[in-house]
């Protein structure tokens, strides 16, 4: 097990530092000058020769790149018109925004967090128990209607579920308040009201998505040799079911899971438009349209992150899901 989470974690810094260098390539590649954009329009040339050479903008581009990767670990020092002093991890400074982009994503990324992550415990909830319950219900009614609506809700799109719950529950009915962000430490009842509409709506739509792919798999699950042997030998529904069968059947699930909730931390963009709350995804693409370069790179760097360690999650929960599976 040491072994290999060594290998997996090597790996993981392999990826994460060959998306950094790309990610540097590609800030320094755009024609546009990063140090205009946070000077005023009446901000002069000498002026700017000096903020390019208190953010390093003048030094050779490895020595740039160094700096940057040893200020996330160690901080560094982005001189007098950025505030001194940034602390690790410093992930460079805001030129639009006139703050550090740590600051920033201290901000924003607990919303996109407090998103995702009760969202996805809705819609495995959901999806896999639907599509489990279907499968052993297979050919009833049941296992129809639920294909049914699986099909229905996976053809729609976000901002269109999205807009609709907000049309009923926010605007007609008006049971619940305009979706915004409270900490949950501070209030966890408006903290829940005020983000409930987010959650529903990622999780009907992923839930539809899992319940027909955890439905596929229990019924090739239940059609394996080591399944009817079990039956075989009188061993009870619910230990078939619940002990063999559904174990195997949801290693592919974690799987895409993994992959699904990484991506989803980097950025629920859609989501957060569609709802009007600033979280990470929407973050970035203000950025994107402000040529806010510092703040697209952080963002890249930290969805690359949320991405790789949600794949070491899902391979170490591989050794606790599937017997058959032998980490080395």
């Amino acid at each position: 097990m040491v072994r290999f989470l060594l290998k997996r974690l090597l790996l993981a810094v392999s990826v994460l530092l060959a998306v950094s260098i790309v990610s540097f390539l590609m800030f320094f590649a755009l024609p546009r000058d990063p140090v205009t954009g946070m000077c005023p329009k009446n901000c002069n040339a000498e002026r700017l020769e000096r903020v390019r050479t208190e953010l390093g903008l003048n030094d050779p581009k490895p020595t740039q790149y160094v700096n940057y990767m040893k200020g996330i670990f160690v901080g560094r020092d982005l001189g007098s018109a950025q505030g001194g002093k940034c602390e690790a991890p410093c992930l460079g400074y805001s030129y639009v925004n006139s703050e550090s982009v740590t600051d920033t994503f201290a901000r924003v990324l607990p919303v996109t967090l407090n998103i995702v992550l009760p969202a996805a415990v809705l819609w495995l909830a959901l999806g896999v128990g639907l599509g489990m319950i279907s499968a052993l219900r297979r050919g009833s009614l049941l296992d129809r209607i639920s294909i049914g609506l699986t099909l229905t809700f996976a053809s729609l799109q976000l901002y269109f579920v999205g807009a609709v719950l907000l049309l009923v529950f926010v605007y007609s009915l008006k049971i619940l308040p305009t979706p915004r962000y409270v900490p949950f430490l501070e209030n966890p009842i408006e903290w829940a009201r005020g983000l409930v509409l987010a959650w529903v709506t990622l999780a009907l739509l992923f839930s539809a998505i899992y319940a027909r792919l955890s439905r596929a798999q229990m019924l090739e699950t239940l059609s394996e040799d080591f399944v009817r042997t079990a039956r075989a030998k009188g061993v009870a529904k619910r230990k078939v079911y619940g002990r063999h069968a559904l174990r195997a059947a949801i290693t592919p699930i974690v799987t895409i899971a993994g992959l699904d909730v990484g991506a989803a931390l980097g950025g629920t963009v859609i989501t957060e438009t569609t709802f009007g709350i600033q979280g990470l995804g929407r973050t970035a693409v203000e950025a994107v349209r402000q040529g806010d370069l510092p703040t697209i790179m952080a963002t890249v760097l930290v969805s690359a992150l949320f991405v790789v360690a949600a794949n070491i999650v899902v391979d170490l929960l591989y050794a606790f899901i599937d017997p058959r599976v032998r980490l080395g």
